[in-house]
């Protein structure tokens, strides 16, 4: 072998070996870089930790700093609340019992007085016509319409019937009449005045349906 050729698989040799190096560096580098960062995610962790820890700790500082009469008046003001509320909802309770209660109280009376209108009425539909000017027949229609107007302020009022459309909710149908100057289903004739007390009824009308 030359001088020359031996020169040249030298310097062969000597190059591989310094690619060999580098890529060990390379190689080295890269763990060092990661090891690094590992250690500074850590290093972030345990921080935070601390910071917990350290918030945490005053806070159970602070509790145990506080006044026992300052816990004592919390939790009285919480009860107080608490007592106040409950004590609202049984008024607001109470009070709508007593409402209904009223109501139903007041439609049993009125339902008991309804027949003593009838009987105005009927009186006065029996006066003759030669004594229905006198002073007597003139005094019984007064007490009527007095009669009927305190009924209509406490909130009592008559249900609508002939010319009607026939209604179960209001009517009570007791008679049929076959009549084509009505439509049918139409109230034809009213037996009996039916009233409601405040949208509810009190008393059916007593008709008599057409068709």
């Amino acid at each position: 072998m030359s001088q020359t050729e031996k020169e040249m698989k030298q310097g062969a040799a000597e190059a591989e070996n310094e690619n060999l190096e580098a890529e060990h560096a390379e190689a080295n580098n890269g763990e060092a870089s990661a090891g690094a960062e590992e250690n500074k995610a850590a290093e972030k962790e345990a921080e935070s930790k601390e910071n917990n820890d350290a918030k945490e700790d005053e806070k159970d500082a602070k509790a145990a700093r506080k006044d026992p009469k300052d816990a004592q008046i919390e939790d009285l003001q919480d009860r107080l609340k608490r007592q106040m509320a409950e004590f609202d909802n049984f008024r607001k309770r109470t009070e709508k019992e007593k409402a209904a209660m009223y109501e139903i109280g007041a439609k049993d009376i009125i339902e008991k007085i309804l027949p003593v209108l009838d009987n105005f009425e009927r009186g006065l539909a029996a006066v003759p016509e030669d004594e229905k000017g006198s002073s007597f027949a003139e005094g019984i229609e007064k007490i009527y319409k007095q009669f009927v107007k305190t009924l209509e302020d406490a909130g009592v009022e008559t249900i609508e019937a002939v010319g009607q459309q026939f209604d179960p909710n209001l009517h009570n149908a007791v008679m049929h009449v076959e009549d084509e100057k009505y439509g049918e289903n139409e109230i034809a004739m009213e037996l009996q005045k039916g009233y409601k007390y405040r949208g509810s009824v009190v008393r059916h009308s007593m008709v008599q349906v057409a068709n």
